[in-house]
C-alpha cells in the first residue's frame, strides 16, 4: 500500500538531505504528522528565512546575514593572518578552539577530479585579491583527504610564487588512538607536525 501523495512528497524532500534514506525520511514524515500546526509553520518559515537571509560574506566566503561576516567586520581580529578552509563548518570548528584570532577564507570545497571540481570552481581568486603588504601568513587548513591535500599543494605553490609565507596545519594521531590502527598518511603527518617537549 502506497503512502498518500503529500506524505510521499515530504519523504522525498527529507531524502534530499545528506545521510537520510527511506527509513529516516519516513520517521521524519511521521514526526511532522504529530507536530501541531504552529510547529510546522515555524519549521517551514525557518527554512524560507534561512534561504532568504543566509548568504556568503563578500570578503571571505563565510556564511552571514549581512554583506560581511562578523569575523571580517571585527576590528580586533589579526589582519596579518588568513586561515584558508574548505567550508563554513570549518570556520565554526576553528572558532570553538578560541586560539586563532586572524581572518578566514572559505574556498567552498576542494579540487576534486572525480567530482569534476577544478580550481576555477573554488573561491580562490578573491583570496589573492585579499593578500597585501599586511598579510604575514596564510595558513592552509584543508582536510587531510586526497582532495584536501591536492588543494593545499595547489594553493601553496601559487602563494609561494607570490612570496607569501605559507603554513599548513599539522595533522596527526587523534587522542586515545593506537599507532597500529593509523594509516600511513596519518603517521607521516604526525611525524611532520611533531614538537619539542
Amino acid at each position: 500500500m502506497a503512502y498518500p501523495k503529500s506524505f510521499e512528497e515530504l519523504m522525498e524532500c527529507f531524502k534530499m538531505l545528506p545521510g537520510i534514506g527511506n527509513k529516516g525520511a519516513e520517521r521524519m514524515a511521521y514526526h511532522v504528522l504529530e507536530m501541531d500546526q504552529s510547529q510546522v509553520k515555524r519549521f517551514s518559515d525557518a527554512l524560507i528565512d534561512f534561504k532568504k537571509n543566509i548568504h556568503h560574506c563578500k570578503i571571505c566566503g563565510h556564511i552571514c546575514e549581512g554583506d560581511t561576516c562578523d569575523i571580517c567586520s571585527d576590528p580586533s581580529r589579526d589582519k596579518s593572518m588568513i586561515c584558508v578552509v574548505e567550508s563554513p563548518k570549518d570556520v565554526f570548528a576553528m572558532e570553538k578552539l578560541k586560539e586563532y584570532h586572524g581572518l578566514y577564507h572559505v574556498l567552498g570545497g576542494t579540487i576534486s577530479i572525480m567530482d569534476g571540481k577544478t580550481a576555477d570552481d573554488l573561491n580562490i581568486d578573491s583570496l589573492f585579491n585579499r593578500i597585501d603588504d599586511m598579510t604575514k601568513e596564510v595558513i592552509i587548513a584543508t582536510n587531510p583527504t586526497r582532495e584536501g591535500e591536492t588543494t593545499a599543494l595547489y594553493l601553496a605553490k601559487l602563494l609561494d610564487a607570490k612570496g607569501v609565507n605559507v603554513s599548513r596545519i599539522a595533522n596527526g594521531l587523534p587522542v586515545n588512538s593506537s599507532l597500529d590502527y593509523a594509516d600511513d598518511l596519518t603517521l607521516l603527518r604526525s611525524f611532520e607536525g611533531r614538537k619539542k617537549i
